[in-house]
């Protein structure tokens, strides 16, 4: 895939605050999502073809194989005043520690700094998040199962 046109995309999903957007182009497959590194793989293949970190200004952005679609925005935090607890790592959120187990917290519960409340998934390992902050929880701000990006908000705690 042409290098300009590749700018040109990480541009796009810069300036239009899309969280992802993946195309395929010939045996190419491109996915460029918010915050990570780049790669360009065949389709027909799992090994990347060329991997390098990309920086451009505040937001990174990472580019590896799928197909051609958009994603929806990532949802902005609401305006609730607070503290925000946000995603240390990319992976995906759960709100409980099993499938069949009762969630951490649940809106209007009290939680103290220290103590876990929630799980991300991260390359197949689960890792307890803990509140950074005392207080009320006064909303979670994402679903469970959703994939999280670093950085973005979890929980508001007044």
């Amino acid at each position: 895939m042409d290098l300009r046109k590749l700018k040109k995309l990480i541009d796009l999903v810069q300036e239009s605050g899309i969280a992802e957007l993946e195309i395929t182009e010939g045996e190419e497959r491109v996915r460029i999502a918010s915050g990570g590194a780049v790669s360009v793989t065949p389709s027909a293949g799992p090994a990347p073809v060329a991997a390098a970190p990309l920086s451009s200004g505040p937001a990174a952005v990472a580019m590896q194989a799928t197909a051609a679609a958009a994603a929806p925005a990532a949802a902005p935090a609401p305006a609730d005043e607070g503290h925000a607890v946000k995603s240390p790592m990319v992976g995906t959120f759960y709100r409980a520690p099993s499938p069949d187990a009762k969630p951490f917290v649940e809106v209007g519960g009290v939680v103290k700094e220290g103590e876990t409340i929630c799980v991300i998934e991260a390359m197949k390992l689960m890792n307890e998040i803990e509140a950074d902050a005392s207080g009320t929880i006064k909303a979670i701000l994402v679903e469970n199962g959703q994939p999280v990006e670093y950085g973005q908000a979890l929980f508001i705690i007044g």
